[in-house]
């Protein structure tokens, strides 16, 4: 069965609502042979040369993991089109325009969007994102030559655009960029462990794997500061600044999933819990005050595997959706 983040990538055919200040949302049909999920091979990753630039042509649906320059020429009108980009958990993305000829006048409208859309929901959720959802979108037609770089907010991010008159289109560079403090991400891969920290700042973090998953806390540390643990209250996590809660869902955006568990104590070993929900999230909240910090594993979720439990495990959810 293929995984849900395949499903998802598969079926990414958009429509946006154009106009600034309305409301841009994806819908889902099937993409049939162009499946941009394959772009996200490691084979061609391994093919480029050192100092190699990697160039090709963009579909109308398009996926890209890799650095390079891309271009677009419409061959027909082409109404609804977007390409989603991702990165490593530790990168940005930067998206530059090396030349761009559309009709702005005539209706079409190139756009980037500081994170993913898909089905209306975003990621980062509005809750979590630095900017708000006005400033998240830059369009060409309205800043020109003023902005020719975007850089992202997190290791995902999306253009999206329409093109009415055969022949015209567009040039982008993307191009990583290291994040020391990596918030928001998206997994590309339905296995792998991670750590995040923030340190010392008034932000929440999510870490979304859009798979059904097993996921393993190896390590929190909450209320940390110089050296110091805060005592916590023995209670539940509500009214607590700091905590980390795990989100199960069928969409992509955090704010709109069902809490399944919070963690609000520091401890040093293992918590262990099966979400089989299309997409799972690790959300840190933090207040500012303290350098918080935890250490996970996850793994796609085998439906066959056994239900013994040999670490301190939580309830399972969402099986009946996989």
């Amino acid at each position: 069965m293929p995984s849900a983040f395949q499903f998802q990538c598969h079926l990414v055919l958009i429509f946006l609502a154009a106009s600034k200040g309305e409301t841009r949302y994806l819908e889902v049909r099937d993409a049939g042979e162009d499946d941009p999920f394959l772009l996200l091979s490691e084979d061609l990753k391994r093919e480029l040369s050192a100092g190699q630039i990697y160039r090709r042509s963009l579909r109308c649906i398009d996926m890209l993991s890799t650095e390079g320059q891309f271009t677009f020429t419409a061959d027909q009108p082409q109404l609804h089109c977007a390409t989603f980009f991702i990165g490593e958990p530790e990168e940005l993305i930067t998206i530059h325009y090396d030349f761009v000829n559309i009709n702005c006048q005539g209706g079409d409208f190139l756009k980037v969007f500081d994170g993913w859309i898909l089905k209306g929901e975003k990621f980062p959720s509005s809750l979590d994102h630095p900017l708000t959802t006005s400033q998240r979108y830059v369009d060409f037609c309205e800043s020109g030559n003023i902005q020719r770089s975007i850089r992202s907010s997190q290791n995902v991010a999306m253009i999206f655009f329409r093109i009415q008159q055969p022949g015209n289109g567009f040039t982008v560079t993307v191009k990583k960029n290291s994040n020391l403090f990596p918030c928001n991400v998206i997994s590309q891969t339905p296995s792998g462990r991670f750590t995040m920290v923030i340190p010392q700042q008034h932000r929440n973090c999510s870490f979304s794997i859009i798979y059904p998953v097993v996921i393993k806390i190896s390590d929190l540390i909450l209320g940390h500061l110089n050296g110091l643990f805060l005592k916590k209250p023995s209670t539940s996590c509500a009214g607590v600044g700091d905590f980390v809660e795990l989100l199960g869902g069928a969409g992509l955006d955090p704010s709109k999933m069902f809490p399944l568990a919070d963690l609000c104590h520091s401890f040093h070993g293992s918590a262990q819990m099966k979400i089989g929900c299309d997409n799972t999230v690790l959300r840190m909240v933090s207040s500012g005050k303290h350098v918080n910090r935890v250490t996970f594993e996850y793994h796609q979720l085998d439906l066959q595997e056994t239900e013994t439990r040999k670490e301190n495990s939580i309830e399972e959810f969402c099986f009946p959706s996989i």
